[in-house]
């Protein structure tokens, strides 16, 4: 069998990083109205968000009295997946819930 020789090359492998940039978070808003009851609320929050049960109840006091409360924040695809279940889950039980998303202060 031939001998392999093996010569060794002048370049130098270099490993060029660029660096990645964290993708932009969003908050993810439940909106005050007057039909949604303060127990659905709760329920989306812990069933949707993950929120414990004291977690839920202070989100859902903040839309009950400040119109408008943080129910997380995601990424984009995460936060608009989420409200779309939300949606879904009120317009099943006939509620009008709204939620929405703002860019993270910040962020941008």
């Amino acid at each position: 069998m031939p001998e392999r020789e093996y010569g060794f090359d002048e370049e130098v492998a270099t490993e060029s990083r660029e660096k990645l940039k964290k993708p932009p978070l969003f908050r993810v808003l439940l909106h005050n109205d007057d039909f949604t009851t303060m127990e659905f609320v709760v329920e989306v929050l812990k069933k949707v968000f993950g929120k414990s049960d004291g977690d839920a109840f202070q989100i859902m006091w903040a839309v009950h009295t400040q119109g408008v409360g943080v129910a997380g924040i995601y990424t984009y695809e995460v936060a608009e997946m989420k409200i779309e279940k939300t949606t879904q889950m009120a317009r099943a039980q006939e509620f009008p819930l709204l939620c929405t998303l703002e860019e993270e202060p910040g962020e941008s």
